[in-house]
């Protein structure tokens, strides 16, 4: 894993940035992803809830869908932020998500005072389920 790409502190600030923009009035668990993709571009995604609890979008989701939608479907690093005072690592689904478009994917975890720690995606989601696995 890189983790002197030039654009690392402009991800981290994205996704604290992004963490402010999340609508979670139910759980009061704020979260904001900020995603590089291959070519450099960074694309972000807060928690969006909803009454109807299951159509809740995280962070990560949100970061990922807009990058595909902007045409992006490879990425080198993810950063997540939350409000808590430890760093918290994505959920399971999310985790899926992102192995589907990169499995050597980086992730940073971050808290409002900074960039906590690095974790290979390979290391959070071991025998993952991919494409590959189709056969």
């Amino acid at each position: 894993m890189n983790h002197d790409h030039p654009l690392l502190g402009e991800l981290v600030a994205a996704a604290l940035s992004a963490r402010n923009q999340a609508y979670a009035p139910y759980s009061k668990f704020l979260v904001g992803a900020a995603l590089l993709s291959e070519d450099g571009r960074i694309f972000t995604g807060c928690n969006v809830e909803n009454a109807s609890y299951g159509l809740t979008i995280c962070a990560e989701r949100n970061a990922v869908f807009s990058a595909v939608a902007a045409g992006c479907k490879t990425f080198n690093h993810i950063v997540i932020a939350t409000d808590t005072p430890q760093p918290t690592p994505p959920c399971g689904a999310c985790r899926q998500v992102l192995f589907e478009f990169s499995p050597g994917l980086s992730i940073g975890l971050a808290t409002p005072s900074g960039l906590k720690s690095w974790h290979p995606l390979a290391d959070l989601l071991p025998g993952a389920f991919g494409p590959k696995s189709l056969g």
